[in-house]
């Protein structure tokens, strides 16, 4: 491994999503990623399908699980018994950071929360990622995405406004709270390493979907606290900037996003409006901002005059911004998503080339390295539990005793 992170390892025990693609991404920087599931089940997403991959062999994996788990290694492990327990107490006195997502206090009773490992390794940093923070009068409660994407406000600003077609708050189409999320305790994590390198204590960090939600609020939040006036839906349209939204074209839809007076002069130019720019009610985006509804309106019968990549093709040229609405498969078939190399493969034993998204970090001297597909259930269990110097009787004693599993010679 040469990566940033190489040489630490990580003791993955979250699963779904925030959690597990924190330790995916320590994972892509070059740390030893072993993940703790459950014998017999796993993590909950393998089987959140359809669509599942189809193995080889006949086996399947999801493609939400495959989403958050390459450059694993899989430990199947029953953490409710006492030897299971003591497997993870001995795998983390030889880690660098462990990352949690049960309920608050929920692994305590397993003797496996930060008090009772810091005991066994000092220098541990360990991170819990819950649903609303490890205090509070919701500490107790199970997060989800959609919910925190509720209560947090995120969807009371999505969505098409009061009056239009469609009307009524909208999730985002992507479970970004707790994307977002696992950037945040990455972020988190590497900053408590740093603290531990300068003086070697470990640490507990912590954060909660709601946490990170109403974080990223950003502006928005802004707006609403420097000014009193609580944001409402817009549609695809900004509060500040304009024009700064979705647009109809002759086959379809594109996007513009005009940041300043000189690039709405641009953009008048190729419409064949050139008189729209010295407009009083149009001239600067204050002035646009606040005579939208007559500005959209005649922008878009402009716009559904030629298809788009006509309209994109000429834009570009006059150095306006603006993009295709694409579906999914055009992002995949995109020339700059495929030369940044965002679209990859992975070899797996029992699945065969399985597909994968990659990393959006690039680095010039340790750059990012897929060196494995996500695993199967405990693929990795014996070479883990190998690696811990137990005896080929103790191991098949374990798996006997249905403590591990996947521990097959």
């Amino acid at each position: 491994m040469s990566g940033p992170l190489s040489g630490l390892r990580v003791l993955d025990l979250s699963r779904v999503l925030a959690g597990p693609w924190s330790a995916q991404i320590l994972g892509d920087f070059g740390a030893e990623v072993i993940k703790i599931e459950r014998p017999g089940s796993g993590d909950d997403t393998r089987n959140w399908g359809p669509p599942y991959l189809k193995g080889q062999d006949g086996s399947e994996l999801s493609a939400y699980f495959l989403s958050a788990n390459r450059n694993k290694r899989s430990l199947a492990v029953d953490i409710a018994s006492e030897k299971g327990q003591a497997l993870i107490r001995q795998l983390a006195a030889e880690s660098d950071i462990v990352l949690e997502n049960f309920k608050v206090g929920g692994l305590k009773r397993y003797g496996l929360d930060y008090d009772s490992l810091k005991a066994v390794n000092p220098g541990l940093v360990y991170c819990s990622i819950t649903g609303f923070g490890q205090d509070g009068p919701y500490a107790s409660r199970p997060g989800y995405d959609f919910l925190i994407q509720a209560m947090g406000g995120l969807m009371s600003i999505t969505g098409q406004p009061d009056g239009a077609p469609g009307a009524g708050p909208m999730k985002v189409g992507v479970a970004m709270t707790d994307i977002m999320t696992g950037l945040y305790a990455t972020i988190g994590i590497l900053a408590a390493l740093r603290h531990r390198e300068r003086t070697g204590e470990g640490q507990h960090v912590e954060t909660s979907l709601l946490d990170v939600q109403v974080a990223s609020l950003a502006n928005v939040a802004m707006n609403y606290l420097t000014s009193g006036a609580v944001p409402q839906r817009m549609g695809n349209a900004h509060p500040s900037i304009v024009p700064y939204e979705a647009f109809p074209t002759a086959d379809g839809d594109m996007v513009l996003t005009v940041g300043n007076d000189e690039q709405f002069a641009r953009l008048c130019e190729v419409l064949g409006h050139p008189e729209w720019a010295s407009d009083e009610r149009f001239r600067t985006n204050r002035s646009r901002v606040t005579h939208r509804t007559v500005l959209v309106p005649l922008l878009r019968q402009s716009t559904v005059m030629r298809p788009t990549d006509e309209w994109v093709g000429l834009l570009e040229k006059a150095g306006v911004p603006c993009g295709p609405v694409n579906t999914i498969d055009k992002v995949f078939s995109d020339p700059q998503v495929l030369a940044r190399g965002l679209k990859g493969e992975l070899n797996h034993p029992a699945m065969g080339p399985v597909p994968t998204v990659g990393n959006p970090l690039k680095f010039s001297r340790t750059p990012v390295a897929y060196r494995s597909a996500p695993p199967l259930l405990g693929e990795q269990s014996r070479e883990v539990l190998d690696a811990l110097g137990l005896s080929e009787e103790q191991i098949q004693a374990l798996k006997d005793e249905g403590v591990v599993d996947g521990a097959s010679g």
